[in-house]
């Protein structure tokens, strides 16, 4: 089986925040993360713990992935009827960065999407409840230009491995241990080899007129084994600190951060 190498180092970080920065314009950036439910056959036993929001039966796989589609971090088993709140915050990852187990750089920051709880290491959009101001807007558009990176990490996994195609018939241990082996594998290979990625694959930005074209593998999720946490992970509560840091972000992104397509983004 094909080992799972989490950084382990305060360097091996810089290098992540250092490769987002450079590809896609999020400084101090170690990570984006996204969470999913991998279909199961319906469990033998305690088969109610794993039947999910969409009626179906799953354990749930949340990951971090760098700038390069790889998967950094990722947390397989938690069953699918978890409430949704606990399965971020009942995750090893959420405990690893609690407790400073990552050994990760002063300041890192991982973006997330709205099911994710805004924290001073977790950044989230603004709500799009209301009125966003310029500012926001941008933000938004910045974060979610890092943050696609999961969305399409996932994808590739799915569109590569033809068991994601349908629920997983296994024992649930093997269960775990197939989704495991499928991430590191996915590693390996978008590490050594120059056609895993199919030109088309993954989303694609046109930084003149503003669009972005689909990847080919959002053309096929109908039919995949995996399915978006829901939306309601994240509370609008969050600390006085955590809204300052992304307003600092908000800032920087409108100012020395600034990059010379973001408007045409938005608009």
């Amino acid at each position: 089986m094909f080992n799972f190498q989490v950084p382990s180092t305060e360097n091996e970080w810089k290098q992540i925040q250092n490769d987002f920065n450079i590809r896609w314009n999020f400084p101090l950036c170690c990570g984006a993360i996204d969470g999913k439910h991998v279909l199961i056959r319906n469990p033998p036993h305690g088969a109610s713990n794993y039947f999910n929001y969409k009626g179906t039966y799953s354990v749930v796989l949340l990951a971090a992935v760098d700038a390069n589609y790889c998967f950094i971090y990722i947390d397989v088993g938690a069953n699918g009827r978890m409430n949704d709140a606990s399965i971020f915050n009942n995750s090893s990852f959420n405990e690893a960065i609690r407790t400073n187990q990552l050994h990760l750089p002063k300041n890192a920051v991982f973006v997330a999407d709205d099911a994710f709880p805004l924290r001073t290491n977790i950044l989230k959009p603004y709500s799009r409840i209301g009125r966003l101001s310029h500012k926001q807007k941008i933000f938004n558009y910045r974060l979610s230009r890092a943050r696609r990176i999961v969305e399409n990490a996932f994808g590739i996994l799915v569109s590569k491995f033809r068991i994601f195609e349908k629920p997983i018939s296994t024992t649930l241990d093997k269960t775990d241990s197939i989704i495991r082996t499928a991430c590191a594998l996915h590693n390996w290979l978008r590490t050594t080899s120059t056609k895993y990625i199919n030109i088309g694959m993954v989303d694609t930005e046109n930084l003149e007129d503003g669009s972005i074209t689909s990847g080919s593998w959002r053309a096929n999720q109908g039919n995949q084994s995996m399915i978006d946490i829901s939306r309601n992970i994240g509370s609008n509560n969050h600390s006085k600190e955590a809204a300052a840091i992304r307003d600092k972000y908000a800032d920087y992104f409108v100012g020395l951060g600034a990059v010379p397509w973001q408007n045409q983004m938005i608009y």
